[in-house]
């Protein structure tokens, strides 16, 4: 063994020539105060374009921790996807093919790009190239970032239409981009009320277009109102896009998701779109897996290099045996593309009981629901049911966030607010809601249709 006493005492005499006493140099205290003091202070404070606030998610996943609420805010299917997926994902780990648990190409596993690719060559009646055309993220998530941020110059304007899934406008600001919105506002407020009675003005989308806008985010279907934008309304922003030369980031991960009679358009199909288009897609949304986080992105190859530079530098390469999986999963599905077995076309009519179950229940407690008509949430306004909250309890300045804290406590029964989906200016517009997810067990649909009952007839 080294005797290590001899040059610790070197070091000692070394540190006391320069003034340092064992009381003051080496005391463990003073080294951590020192740290801190390094550490503090505006050099190391968070820059300026992101924000430090908690998400949404982030405070009602801990509130459900807290106090147990039957959760219908999160969205995510609370029973096992389709078998032949995850039974896919066991073989790959498990099988002979050893390097499918090793990297793989950066861009996308090429099974996945290439099933990716002809499956949107066949939708969209074009030739993709999986190669230059298709990359493979790390969840939607990352496909918005990476095109977000790999598009966005400072000072670029970016529309963002209202209500928008939370990370949009944090993303565009983390770009040092400038978010410009306008919100979608319900033609009637009584009876039926579908989400095609979402719109937006037409006037007031034309007058955000200028010189400086570089994209707009479309939603479709959307989240959470559910509305599936028309083919009137696609064109009206295809026209505007090419107008002022701006790209479209056509968020599309619940396209499977739309119910009859209604029918999920493609922008990227209509004519001049495609050159200026980027689609977003989603494994966990197409194949009911959310927790796999893998996503994808298409488009042009000038458009997509932007998105690959950012890619390679943050999280370069995606994990091989889930990619290897969903793979497999698209490969079972395209073979029965035109048959009823086919999941793609299997899952909204497997859903769309729920929605209207759950439609009902919240009609019952005296809520008034938006009917979606693609992706599984549902909106409702809960505001004739105030006189039976006592929103005093909750500190939160808005509404919503109080009404849906006070009922995961005291009701036991959790949604999420949808101001959380508007810009400051205009959180007051989702005040008078709550969103709820329906893709749930039949029975946790049904307990939260018991658990609204008991509470409306005791209250």
């Amino acid at each position: 063994m080294v005797n290590l006493r001899p040059a610790s005492q070197q070091l000692c005499r070394f540190l006391k020539s320069f003034g340092a006493t064992n009381s003051s140099f080496f005391d463990r205290r003073n080294i951590s105060r020192a740290a801190v003091s390094t550490m503090d202070g505006d050099k190391f404070s968070l820059p300026s374009n992101y924000s430090a606030e908690p998400s949404v998610w982030v405070e009602y996943i801990q509130l459900a921790l807290e106090h147990k609420p039957l959760n219908l805010g999160q969205g995510f299917p609370d029973y096992a996807p389709p078998s032949y997926v995850t039974e896919a994902l066991s073989k790959v780990t498990t099988g002979d093919n050893v390097l499918l648990n090793q990297y793989t190409r950066g861009f996308g596993h090429p099974p996945l790009v290439n099933a990716l690719g002809k499956l949107y060559s066949k939708l969209l009646n074009r030739q993709i190239n999986p190669q230059t055309e298709v990359l493979v993220t790390a969840g939607a998530y990352e496909a918005l970032f990476s095109t977000i941020v790999g598009h966005t110059k400072p000072g670029d304007e970016i529309i963002i239409i209202e209500p928008f899934f939370d990370c949009y406008e944090a993303m565009v600001r983390a770009a040092h981009g400038v978010p410009r919105f306008i919100p979608l506002k319900p033609k009637k407020t009584s009876g039926t009320i579908m989400s095609s009675d979402w719109v937006l003005d037409p006037d007031e989308l034309k007058g955000l277009f200028n010189a400086k806008t570089k994209a707009i985010i479309l939603n479709t279907p959307h989240n959470p109102i559910g509305k599936v934008f028309n083919l009137e309304e696609l064109k009206l922003i295809a026209e505007l896009c090419s107008k002022w030369n701006v790209m479209c980031i056509a968020d599309e991960v619940y396209e499977w998701l739309v119910y009859e009679p209604f029918k999920h358009i493609r922008i990227a199909s209509l004519p001049g779109m495609w050159e200026r288009t980027i689609t977003i897609g989603s494994a966990g949304k197409t194949f009911s897996v959310t927790g796999w986080k893998t996503g994808w992105a298409y488009g042009p190859a000038h458009l997509m290099k932007n998105l690959q530079a950012v890619h390679q530098n943050c999280v370069y390469t995606c994990c091989t045996p889930v990619q290897e999986a969903v793979a497999r999963g698209f490969e079972l599905e395209m073979e029965r593309f035109d048959s009823p077995e086919c999941y793609f076309h299997s899952i909204s009519k497997e859903l769309v009981s729920k929605r209207d179950y759950m439609a009902k229940f919240l009609s019952d407690v005296g809520m008034v629901p938006t009917i979606p008509e693609g992706g599984y949430f549902m909106i409702a306004d809960w505001t004739a049911l105030e006189n039976k909250v006592r929103l005093n309890e909750e500190t939160d300045k808005l509404k919503d966030y109080r009404f849906t804290k006070w009922m995961s406590k005291n009701v036991k029964l959790q949604g999420i607010p949808p101001s959380a989906f508007y810009s400051d200016p205009h959180k007051p517009l989702g005040e008078s809601y709550v969103r709820y997810c329906f893709f749930k067990k039949d029975e946790n649909l049904q307990k939260a249709a018991e658990i609204l009952q008991k509470w409306k007839s005791s209250s």
